[in-house]
């Protein structure tokens, strides 16, 4: 669900494009996410940070593509943005006790060190990778295709590369489990 919620604004950027243009899709993305952002507010009466991180490049590259009638300052609002959450990754990584996948799912399951530290990284490098394909599909490809990639391509990507965590993650739970039972 939460994974729905997060898309809520391309979606919603995606359909007022569609309707009506690059610049009503931009201001509707833009009061989208504040109000993303204020109903996650109202319900938990806290922010999270990566929703916080987005509202900023959201409303930032957004407002310069109002402000100065260009489509590209909103077309490299996604590559900040996951070249800011690479960056975040990898400083958790070397500050802190845990990395933050570690901090986001270990409330769920129990994994060793390594593998909080590959599950990171491999966070890292889909971040970066990310922001490199955004870039390459904006500037080789016309308009449409891109708010296309946006979000259909960009949803379908991550949906693998979060199944193929759960692969990843499954190997070693199963082995831990093992395990443990040799143990007894």
């Amino acid at each position: 669900m939460k994974f729905l919620f997060d898309f809520f604004p391309v979606l919603l950027f995606f359909v007022a494009y569609k309707l009506y243009g690059f610049y009503v899709g931009t201001a509707v993305a833009v009061a989208a996410t504040i109000l993303q952002v204020a109903l996650f507010w109202l319900r938990h009466r806290r922010f999270e940070n990566s929703h916080l991180v987005v509202l900023a490049i959201v409303v930032l590259f957004g407002g310069a593509t109002l402000i100065f009638d260009d489509p590209v300052f909103f077309k490299w609002k996604p590559t900040v943005a996951y070249w800011l959450f690479a960056i975040g990754f990898l400083g958790s990584q070397f500050i802190g006790q845990r990395s933050f996948t570690e901090r986001m799912m270990s409330q769920a399951l129990s994994a060793p060190r390594h593998v909080w530290t590959r599950l990171n990284l491999a966070w890292v490098v889909f971040f970066a990778l990310m922001g490199i394909v955004n870039l390459y599909v904006a500037y080789n490809y016309p308009e449409d295709t891109w708010v296309n990639f946006k979000l259909f391509g960009i949803m379908g990507i991550t949906l693998a590369f979060v199944l193929g965590q759960g692969v990843f993650i499954a190997r070693y739970l199963d082995d831990d489990e093992a395990g443990g039972e040799e143990k007894s």
